[in-house]
């Protein structure tokens, strides 16, 4: 079970709903650079990726759930997941088994079952080069570093009004 070198490491770092519409996105980071993959998925995914962000268990089983404990109890847990391909808007994703076998589901449903088994997310180079979007991150660091630069070199003329005469 050799690591495809067209695959890259990412990792779920949020879901997000977008402001007045049904899609919900999963944002997948690559490491290392301020490369995002925003992936839309439903209203009922988003929550059951939430879900196993939080590490919460629901008192029965949804769907994700059972396919995790269905495939452990088979001796089958899911080693890794990866984004595979984007056509015609639509991402794709398989899940790997244990024993090499693999899964074709669509991206939203790989992750929440990555996420229940604690397994590796991957993505696809060309996915990531296709989809991703350059985010800027700031640290907490980063901003204050801002503020003392702004404040070496603030003057009280910068509070003036300005003459509109």
């Amino acid at each position: 079970m050799g690591e495809d070198p067209g695959l890259v490491p990412v990792e779920v770092v949020g879901v997000r709903q977008q402001p007045e519409e049904e899609a919900v996105l999963v944002l997948l980071l690559e490491p290392g650079t301020d490369l995002v993959v925003p992936i839309v998925v439903g209203r009922p995914e988003g929550a059951a990726i939430v879900a196993a962000m939080a590490g919460e268990t629901p008192p029965r089983p949804m769907t994700h759930d059972l396919l995790h404990h269905a495939l452990v109890a088979a001796g089958e847990p899911v080693v890794r997941v990866a984004v595979t391909a984007l056509t015609a808007g639509v991402f794709h994703a398989e899940l790997l088994l244990l024993g090499g076998a693999r899964v074709d589901a669509r991206a939203s449903d790989a992750i929440a079952v990555a996420l229940r088994f604690g397994c590796p997310v991957l993505c696809a180079r060309a996915v990531v080069e296709r989809a991703g979007v350059e985010v800027r991150r700031t640290t907490p660091e980063d901003e204050v570093a801002r503020f003392r630069a702004f404040l070496d070199d603030v003057t009280a003329d910068d509070f003036e009004p300005e003459d509109e005469g």
